[in-house]
Formats: C-alpha cells, structure tokens, sequence
C-alpha cells in the first residue's frame, strides 16, 4: 500500500517546483534527499520537507523500513494564485500573478514483520 504526503500551497510556481522534481522522481528516499541537499534551487526545500515527510508517514504510520523506501510518483499541481497589480507609467497598472504549488509525493517500499504482543500472565510469573 503506498503512501503519501501533500504539501499545499507552497509560494513557488509550479513549473520551477517540476524541474526540482524532475531530478529525484524514480530514486530511493536516501538518494533523493542527499540530492536535494546539494540541490542551488528554492524548490528544493520545498520538495525535500514532502519527501520527508513521506519517510516519516510510512515509518511512524504505516509500519515501513525506511531503508526500503522509494518515490514511485511525485506530482506538481497548481495551486491558487493571487492577482496582484504593478503601477506603470502614464497612471496604468500591470496585473500579474503569484503563482504556488501543490506537491503531492507517494512511496513504496518493504514493511517490517509486525511484533507479537507479550502474554501478561506469564511475564508477572517471570519477574517474581
């Protein structure tokens, strides 16, 4: 079952965010955060902070070896835009955009043998 974690609204735009995601798509968790720490761009932040996240939802949640994991898909989607306004010559105004991200990251990998619980009763019996 895979997992995932979603970054909402994030003030970058999403074609900048896509070419940061082009980097790491297909690589294991390990790989792709080592790349995105020697990574010169804004977006990187952004999508290491998910695919962190990612690593702790399927560690802490879903009972997964985080040295198994690997980024199976990661997708860049638009999010809301703020249209803004600015002044120009002879009293006209410019409209432009501030554009942000969603960035969605899914990955998969091996669980861990689940622990069988301890029987109480006989664990009193041996401390006595």
């Amino acid at each position: 079952m895979p997992v995932r974690a979603v970054s909402k609204g994030v003030s970058i735009s999403p074609r900048k965010v896509g070419v940061v995601a082009d980097l790491v798509r297909g690589f294991s968790v390990k790989d792709a955060l080592t790349i995105l720490e020697h990574t010169p761009r804004r977006a990187a932040t952004a999508v290491s902070k998910t695919i962190a996240s990612a690593k702790a939802n399927a560690d802490y949640n879903h009972n997964y070896k985080p040295d198994t994991l690997r980024i199976t898909e990661i997708t860049i989607n638009h999010g809301p835009r703020s249209r803004r306004y600015r002044p120009a010559a002879h009293g006209r105004a410019l409209p432009y955009q501030k554009r942000t991200s969603h960035i969605t990251v899914i990955v998969d990998g091996e669980k861990r043998q689940p622990k069988k619980p301890v029987d109480k009763t006989t664990a009193k019996k041996e401390t006595k």
